[in-house]
């Protein structure tokens, strides 16, 4: 069987499928960049894997702010706490998100 030469980058078809295949998608860039006649596609996948990574730091933060909140309402949902133990989780991420920046 032939191919798999960039982890089959080729059939990747989701974010999280891309994710999971960052070294490769580097890889990916570095090969075309060295042929010199695939500056294009060198550009385009190397912006691809920035926008990934600008992705993914923008979302992990919004996962910590947001994982209490998160908690409170499925541990709220199981019985586990009370409604005003989750609002007062609520109340805590608002505090938070005022003074994060975005």
């Amino acid at each position: 069987m032939s191919g798999g030469s960039h982890n089959y980058l080729c059939w990747t078809s989701d974010l999280e499928e891309l994710t999971q295949k960052q070294t490769a998608l580097r890889e990916m860039a570095d090969d075309l960049a060295a042929l010199g006649y695939a500056d294009d596609a060198a550009r385009e996948t190397e912006e691809l894997l920035v926008m990934l990574r600008q992705w993914q730091n923008r979302a992990e933060v919004r996962i910590r702010r947001l994982s209490e909140v998160w908690r409170a309402l499925e541990w709220w949902h199981s019985d586990d706490i009370n409604e005003d133990a989750f609002r007062e989780a609520l109340t805590k991420y608002r505090g938070d998100a005022q003074r994060s920046p975005s």
